[in-house]
């Protein structure tokens, strides 16, 4: 089981998460119960995961976020790159198609 603690929340990380509505818990629960993200860069490791919402962000309601979770493994130790969210609903999960999202 992965956990994050404030030491591994660097800066950019943390204006990222604040940016984009993201908690230390989505982080984690996407880490560990998420599936492969396509859309990662070369060298990178991307997990999304999506969570019911039926919450209001920036004057809309949506059913759904979608959190997607970029790191390195580095030194045998997970090192965070950034962290985007995604508003909505109908999004795909794990063993609904998304082999083919990019």
């Amino acid at each position: 089981m992965i956990s994050i603690s404030d030491a591994d929340l660097h800066a950019h990380l943390k204006a990222r998460m604040a940016q984009r509505g993201i908690t230390r818990a989505e982080i984690e629960r996407t880490l560990n119960e998420g599936w492969k993200a396509r859309d990662a860069k070369s060298g990178a490791i991307g997990k999304v995961f999506v969570f019911p919402y039926e919450k209001t962000w920036q004057g809309d309601i949506f059913e759904e976020k979608e959190v997607t979770v970029y790191y390195k493994i580095v030194n045998e130790s997970l090192a965070l790159l950034t962290v985007k969210a995604r508003y909505g609903k109908h999004f795909l999960k794990e063993g609904e198609g998304n082999e083919a999202r990019i």
